[in-house]
Parts: C-alpha cells; sequence; structure tokens
C-alpha cells in the first residue's frame, strides 16, 4: 500500500484540568481554575476521530500519560501531597492529548535515506510540558518499531522544540517529495517564543532533509503577542494549500516568493487581517484547524472547531471561502469544547503521519468499533469532573491512575510502555 496521510489523535487523559500553566496560551489563562469534565473531553476527542473516519480517513491515536508523574515530583525531592500548588498541577497535566506537540515528522519522500524520520519534541519551555518526552518516545518507539522509520531523542536543552505545531509540509500529493516548513519564534515580548530556531535546524539534520526543499521561517511577533504561541494557531498546510493570517509570519513575502519557486502550483490562501483580526483568529482557533484530503478526489475539508461558528467574522468568511473554486470544499465543525478552553483546537490534537498503516503497531489504529470500546473504558472509569482542590485528593488520585492502567490493559500495551 502506498504512503497515506494518518492523524495520530491524542486521546484526551482522565487527569485533564485547568491549572492555567501555559504562559502566552490565552484560554489557559483564562481559565485557570475552572473546573474541567475529563470524561466529556475525552469523548469529545473520540467523538472528532469517528468523524474522520467517517470522510474515509485513517485514523491513529496515542495513549493519555501515566499521571500524576510522581518520579518527575520525586526528582524535585517532593511528592503530590507535599508539593506546592503549581508543581502539583505540573505533575498532574494530561497536556500529553495535544499530539501535534508530541513530535515533528518527515515522511520517507523527504529524507535522504528514505525513511519516515520522527523527533520527539522537548517542550522545555514550559514546566508542566518538559517532563511529557519520555512517555511520548516510549509509544513512538513502539508505534513505529519498524525499519520504515527512525524515532530521534529530543534536541537537547536549551533550545525548546514543541514539534509539528511549528512545522508544515507542502506537496503535490501526501506520498510525494516536499518541502518541509519549520516555523520558530523570538522572543522579546509578554510572552516567550516556544519554538528555537536551532531546534528547528537539528530536528532538519537529524531528519535528513534535502537543505534546498528546507525553508526556516519566522513567526511574527504581533501573532505571537497575540497569543498564537504555535503557528499553527495562526497557519496551517495540506499537500499544496498554506491557509494562513496575514499577520502569521515576520517576512512573508520572501517566504511566499520561496514557495512558489519550490511548488509552481501551490494556493496560498490568506486571511486578510482588515476581514478577521488576529483576536477573532485566535479566540475562534479558525486556522487551528485539520485541513485534509477528502477521498476519491472530492478536495479538502477544513476540520473546525465549533468557536468558529461563535465568530460571526469568522463563519462569514468561510462561507464566502465555500462559495468560491477553491481547493476547501468543505467546513466541518466538531465540538472539542473541553480541549478548547485549555487552549487546544483540532489541530492540536493530532499529529499527522504519512507512512504505509502496515507499517504501524496496529495496537495504535483504530477503527469504529475499536474506538466504541474506548469510549466505553471512559465511560466508566474517567473522572467527571476535577476542581483544582481535588488535585491533592488521595481517591480522585487513585481514580486517575485506575484509569489509566485499565485503558493501557484493554490495548494490550505494557504498562512500563508510558512510564
Amino acid at each position: 500500500m502506498p504512503a497515506i496521510e494518518i492523524n495520530f489523535d491524542g486521546i484526551i487523559g482522565p487527569s485533564h484540568n485547568y491549572a492555567g500553566l501555559s504562559l502566552g496560551n490565552l484560554a489557559s489563562a483564562g481559565n485557570s481554575g475552572s473546573p474541567s469534565f475529563p470524561r466529556q473531553a475525552a469523548l469529545e476527542g473520540i467523538a472528532k476521530m469517528r468523524a474522520n473516519i467517517a470522510l474515509g480517513l485513517t485514523q491513529g491515536i496515542f495513549l493519555p500519560h501515566r499521571r500524576p508523574d510522581t518520579a518527575w515530583l520525586s526528582a524535585l525531592g517532593t511528592s503530590m501531597a507535599d508539593a506546592e500548588p503549581h508543581i502539583r498541577a505540573a505533575a498532574f497535566s494530561a497536556s500529553a492529548m495535544w499530539a501535534a506537540n508530541a513530535a515533528t515528522v518527515s515522511p520517507a519522500a523527504d529524507t535522504l535515506d528514505g525513511k519516515c524520520h520522527l523527533t520527539v519534541a522537548n517542550l522545555v519551555t514550559m514546566p508542566h510540558r518538559s517532563h511529557e518526552w519520555p512517555q511520548t518516545l516510549a509509544q513512538l518507539r513502539t508505534a513505529f518499531a519498524s525499519d520504515r522509520f527512525s524515532v530521534h531523542d529530543p534536541v537537547p536543552a536549551p533550545f525548546g522544540d514543541e514539534g509539528a505545531a511549528n512545522h508544515m509540509r507542502l506537496c503535490e500529493s501526501h506520498d510525494a517529495p516536499g518541502v518541509e516548513v519549520f516555523v520558530y519564534g523570538r522572543s522579546g515580548g509578554t510572552f516567550p517564543a516556544r519554538q528555537h530556531p536551532e531546534a528547528s535546524k537539528a530536528v532538519a539534520r537529524k531528519h535528513r532533509l534535502d537543505p534546498g526543499r528546507t525553508l526556516l521561517v519566522q513567526q511574527s511577533a504581533e501573532a505571537i503577542e497575540a497569543g498564537a504561541f504555535h503557528n499553527d494557531v495562526v497557519a496551517v498546510a495540506n499537500e499544496r494549500v498554506l491557509f494562513a493570517h496575514e499577520q502569521a509570519f515576520a517576512d512573508k513575502s520572501a517566504f511566499f516568493a520561496e514557495l512558489s519557486r519550490l511548488i509552481p502550483s501551490i494556493e496560498i490562501i490568506e486571511v486578510p487581517a482588515s476581514q478577521i483580526s488576529l483576536t477573532d483568529a485566535i479566540q475562534s482557533y479558525l486556522f487551528n484547524a485539520q485541513l485534509v484530503t477528502l477521498p476519491d478526489g472530492a478536495g479538502m475539508a477544513l476540520i473546525v472547531p465549533t468557536e468558529t461558528q461563535a465568530t460571526p467574522a469568522v463563519w462569514q468568511w468561510l462561507e464566502t471561502l465555500l462559495a468560491g473554486n477553491g481547493p476547501i470544499r468543505r467546513v466541518m465543525p466538531v465540538d472539542v469544547r473541553q480541549s478548547m478552553a485549555n487552549g487546544g483546537g483540532p489541530a492540536c490534537l493530532r499529529l499527522r503521519v504519512v507512512a504505509d498503516p502496515a507499517d504501524i503497531d496496529a495496537r495504535f489504529l483504530v477503527d469504529g468499533p475499536k474506538l466504541d470500546r474506548i469510549a466505553a473504558i471512559i465511560e466508566q472509569h474517567w473522572p467527571e469532573r476535577i476542581t483544582p482542590d481535588d488535585l491533592r485528593n488521595a481517591d480522585l488520585i487513585a481514580q486517575v491512575e485506575q484509569s489509566w492502567l485499565t485503558l493501557v490493559d484493554h490495548l494490550q500495551l505494557s504498562r512500563e510502555l508510558c512510564v
């Protein structure tokens, strides 16, 4: 079977909560301290995956991480009972659900050795995410154990790398050679830049990419300060289409010119700031969408959060887009409100991998019946509600741990895999 695009979604974990740990993420900060609903959140994610399968897309999963991370707490000389509230919350974080930050992926068609390369993201900029990579790496090395893949350790600190959320790939078709775009930021304002240029360059070297088809592009300071903590909050690409906000990039003219030179057939859909402000784009997460190729030549679909419908300027613009004759033929709202309240939309929840599904560990691939069985576990075991004060509750901690163990055992994966 030829290589196809597979979307791997992170299953939202039983410790999903709103601790407001992510500086620069406006939704995370705005909902800090609110009660969260882990069961609802995870079922929303399952429904999104079901919708993708109904479109004819191939779907994969990553598991939640084991929480609380007692090994990390121990390394800090503390425990869940004794830790300060912000450290306790960081140990309990379910942020690994955002699979776009799991790794950067370069398909075999782009690499000099003809392997699909994956580099796990170090996520060192944010303390609550900095301890994710060992469990993520264990899953990647199990799911992609075939010799068709090369899975790399993270880029060393202090060079922050936040994975595919700051990486785009443009190509004529998913299985054809592409142009890989690494988007980095520069700190200097109120919010930190998450992606360091040296991290992006290191990943490109590790993946053995052709320097002539690899672009390093700076995110605009305006976008970062407006709350676009990752590039995928203001831009998304699929095959030969780039969909981006007018203020996404620091030097869009040079970037667009180079893209047009490398991919003459490229279609750049740029949303003017005069029609959709950065504020509206980020509040609605218009660009944190899954832009996917539909089977049987049906064009592309843009899978957006339902928040786009609640933002008049955004929804009106999308209706105008569909009325035209462009490559995006469908707009599909999905309800991921629990994830959105913590600053993650449809694109945050998935990692794109172009590969032959036969080369992937089947335990990480799902269909409708398999999702039904996972949903049944979530309905039975995931906590219904978590407040910040609950994070020290021994009963909740025990429930979260047992929920995770039940899912891992059901999928017949080793408990040591995710520790």
